[in-house]
């Protein structure tokens, strides 16, 4: 009887700390600052919204495409093959490094930018589930020059990562560009210099120009905070040259507004990946095809495609992004000018 009280006891014990553990986890990502401030075009007071049309998804939608299990398989690792470079750019150079995902590194004489940060192994609230890493980051992350400023697109995990976030304000102390409603969580996590931003707005640092803006997207973090923060992209002019950086992002008529209104850029970073089931996920992300439409509509010089091949998030195989993207090139009168770099690939301008 003695043993068998034991054992309940324990069973108890092990249950209430389970239970603590998850509460624990319900305070810590609930635990949400909600942003005030006027209403606006993209804004109602209480969330921010895509301007019409644009069709939100719910949580049925959601049953139905993981009932429908078409994921295709990923490998478990993939070794990488370019080697970046990292050398100091000459006046008026600007070298750009594909590090993995949405992260670019951007090095120019004066100014030295990051975009979409992650170094963690997956890109999720939990170090132990969630859409884990295939390669290791193109750049190691002792191996990065000084940064100055770090660019956030919104706050999906695989765009605003904590750990990387913290791990460059200790080596670096970088100012941080972050959509409105942002600057509360990285001030949370120990952020300090952050620069908070609603589309069209800017922010000038070291003779560079950085603009925010629109993106199609949406926002959250847990359950509660959908679209509670703002999202969007960034344009910069810095050594006499215009880069875009789209974030995540549909196909939608903001690319021609941003060539009308900010300008045409030398350089765009476009994100190809994550795009299938179509029904699900077109909206939200572009698929390669319009990727091209995108770079076209922004009559960018040269694109660059990101947000493929790293971390599993959408049903396609870890190569198809790449394969359809060069598909779509091939009926363009100009399929030179969108460039696929190699993880860790460096560009020069």
């Amino acid at each position: 009887m003695i043993k068998n009280l034991i054992l309940c006891c324990g069973i108890l014990s092990a249950s209430f700390l389970i239970l603590l553990f998850c509460l624990a986890l319900i305070v810590r990502f609930t635990q949400t600052s909600f942003y005030h401030g006027p209403i606006s075009t993209h804004f109602d007071g209480k969330k921010f919204f895509n301007p019409p049309p644009y069709a939100t998804k719910n949580f049925l939608d959601i049953l139905r495409w993981s009932f429908q299990n078409n994921k295709q398989k990923w490998p478990t690792h993939v070794e990488n093959t370019a080697h970046p470079d990292l050398s100091a750019p000459k006046h008026d150079e600007i070298k750009t490094t594909f590090v993995n995902h949405a992260t670019v590194l951007i090095q120019t004489e004066k100014l030295t930018l990051l975009t979409d940060p992650i170094w963690s192994k997956r890109a999720s609230p939990f170090s132990w589930y969630g859409p884990r890493r295939v390669r290791k980051p193109g750049i190691a992350f002792h191996d990065l020059p000084k940064i100055d400023v770090v660019l956030i697109s919104h706050n999906h995990y695989d765009h605003l990562d904590i750990p990387t976030l913290q791990k460059l304000e200790k080596a670096f102390h970088p100012v941080f560009l972050v959509p409105l409603g942002d600057q509360a969580l990285l001030q949370r996590y120990g952020m300090t210099h952050i620069v908070e931003l609603d589309w069209w707005q800017t922010h000038h640092i070291n003779q560079a120009t950085i603009t925010f803006l629109p993106t199609q997207h949406w926002s959250a973090r847990w359950t509660n905070d959908k679209c509670a923060t703002l999202w969007g992209s960034y344009g910069i002019e810095v050594a006499n040259k215009k880069i875009y950086f789209a974030g995540d992002t549909g196909y939608s008529k903001h690319f021609t507004e941003i060539k009308q209104q900010w300008g045409r850029p030398d350089l765009a970073f476009l994100p190809i990946g994550s795009y299938l089931p179509e029904w699900f996920m077109q909206e939200n992300h572009m698929n390669p095809g319009e990727a091209v439409q995108a770079h076209q509509d922004l009559d960018a010089k040269k694109s660059i495609a990101i947000h493929f091949g790293t971390f599993q998030l959408s049903d396609e195989g870890i190569d198809k992004p790449v394969e359809d993207l060069q598909k779509a090139l091939t009926k363009t009168p100009t399929p030179s000018s969108f460039l696929i770099l190699q993880v860790g690939e460096t560009h020069l301008m």
